[in-house]
């Protein structure tokens, strides 16, 4: 009747059983308007076992990105991911799977024969039945299976044990990545009088960014050179150990002959080490002289170019 998503689940079993599933029933009136609306997947709400979140995944026509035909695929999902990459767990479970028969009042029940649990984890959250029942039974009237268009399933899920496991890291590298431009607009640039000036908040590569500038300098460039740096704007959301590698130019444009300061970097940005750039960008000697376009009517036109090509978050 059903076959594994996984050749892990080495036997399966099937049963009858009066008792109702004990976590959770899906009941679908009008199945077959799935299939006439094009809803190749549906997913459960949330329910609750063994103190995890967990939901029911069903696909009415087979999964077809496992190549599933003629059959129902029908799956368990854990649904707090968050708290497996948070803690690095993996959690244990038994489950089984349930389908009303509605003419005798009864379940037809499916699961391991070996009653064996199966591993939850961050690279692995879902397993189940691609081959959960062909869809000729389960449409055959006198299965019972679904009558006047409606169908119940259920689950019951035991969790057996809780792992913690070692610390790991998921790098993932951006093909194709998109740069993208900011311009900020300086106007008043001599009467900055506050050691430190940052840009509004831009996106880039689904992070926000901030330029930060120091016209007066800093570090090892305070007094003579305009200091200057990209930023992440929002580090706070960073989970602990997560980094983002860009590529990044900061100009200052030459508003005359587009003979613009530039510099050019890559850097690994944190939550410990948010910004990037440098102390000594443009010295006041060289900033301040009209022909060199810099500071035009008081304004200063600055850029930000930045193309994150790799996000790393620990699991």
């Amino acid at each position: 009747m059903a076959n594994p998503v996984s050749s892990n689940l080495d036997v399966v079993a099937t049963s009858i059983s009066e008792a109702a599933p004990s976590h959770f029933i899906l009941k679908i009136q009008s199945f077959s308007l799935l299939a006439k609306n094009s809803i190749e997947k549906y997913e459960s709400g949330e329910f609750e076992a063994g103190g995890y979140k967990w939901k029911l995944v069903l696909y009415p026509n087979g999964n077809k990105s496992r190549n599933v035909k003629e059959h129902l695929s029908l799956y368990l999902v854990f649904a707090d991911v968050g708290s497996l990459l948070h803690h690095s767990w993996e959690v244990h479970a038994i489950f089984r799977f349930f389908l009303l028969n509605q003419s005798k009042d009864n379940y037809l029940i499916v699961h391991d024969a070996n009653e064996k649990d199966r591993r939850f984890h961050i690279l692995k959250n879902q397993w189940g039945f691609d081959q959960f029942i062909p869809i000729r039974t389960f449409n055959d009237v006198s299965n019972g299976y679904l009558l006047d268009d409606i169908c119940v399933f259920g689950a019951e899920v035991f969790v057996t044990k809780e792992i913690r496991s070692g610390k790991g890291e998921c790098l993932s590298m951006i093909k194709d990545a998109i740069s993208s431009k900011n311009v900020w607009k300086i106007e008043n640039f001599s009467k900055l009088g506050s050691e430190y000036h940052e840009s509004q908040v831009f996106f880039a590569g689904d992070q926000k960014w901030k330029i930060q500038l120091y016209p007066k300098g800093i570090r090892h460039g305070s007094g003579t050179h305009i200091s200057m740096y990209l930023a992440l704007a929002d580090s706070a959301t960073l989970m602990a150990g997560s980094k983002i590698f860009a590529e990044f130019t900061l100009r200052i444009q030459d508003q005359l002959q587009s003979r613009h300061i530039a510099g050019k970097f890559s850097h690994w940005f944190t939550a410990s080490s948010q910004e990037s750039g440098w102390a000594k960008f443009v010295s006041f000697a060289y900033f301040y002289l009209p022909s060199t376009g810099c500071l035009v009517k008081d304004i200063c036109m600055v850029e930000a170019e930045v193309t994150v090509q790799a996000v790393a978050n620990t699991m």
